[in-house]
């Protein structure tokens, strides 16, 4: 039963998450709430591990918590579910493509799409922003008391490095790998 329910929810996540992965972040926090399967900041540590590793993050993320739910028949079933709506509107659009190729209402219907995978992607940039910069489960009285102040000066620290002149160029695995061993050493995680 798990098996089904994970391929369903993957299959709707897929199915609506337009845009690429992070367009799936904010239906993944929706999963989050009606499920119970991991929490806000497990999430936030999956769409890091996802960033990081090779693939698309909605199916790293998709494999990563039906892994968790029931092993590899779970990541496996997750993943199909998840990848399974792109495959059938692909066959489905190349099948109708040449009746809609120049269709003024087609063209118009995928411009509109650009705005809302626009917004699910802020959405998400938002999300990870609140997980990581404030403390979970604290009362917010104010803002600056609800910091977690080492990761501000974090993100603060890499914000300024990435953009100087020497640094600019430097591969992105350098500073994920900073970012890590500074986390690991001043337990930046949500325990």
């Amino acid at each position: 039963m798990i098996l089904l329910r994970l391929f369903w929810e993957f299959f709707q996540v897929g199915l609506f998450s337009i845009g690429g992965g992070m367009a799936a972040i904010p239906f993944l926090y929706d999963l989050s709430d009606r499920t119970g399967w991991f929490t806000y900041t497990q999430l936030a540590d999956m769409i890091a591990v996802s960033e990081s590793t090779p693939g698309p993050i909605g199916v790293n993320m998709a494999t990563y918590v039906g892994f968790r739910m029931s092993g590899i028949p779970g990541a496996v079933i997750s993943t199909l579910g998840f990848v399974a709506p792109s495959i059938l509107i692909i066959i489905l659009v190349s099948v109708f493509l040449h009746r809609f190729r120049g269709n003024r209402t087609v063209e118009n219907a995928f411009y509109g799409l650009r705005p809302a995978s626009s917004g699910l992607i802020a959405s998400a940039a938002l999300s990870v922003v609140i997980v990581a910069l404030l403390a979970e489960g604290r009362s917010f009285g104010t803002l600056w008391q609800s910091m977690r102040w080492p990761a501000v000066a974090l993100a603060a620290f890499l914000f300024i490095v990435t953009n100087l002149k020497k640094t600019k160029r430097w591969h992105p695995i350098v500073f994920l790998g900073f970012s890590a061993v500074v986390g690991m050493l001043f337990r930046f995680g949500g325990a």
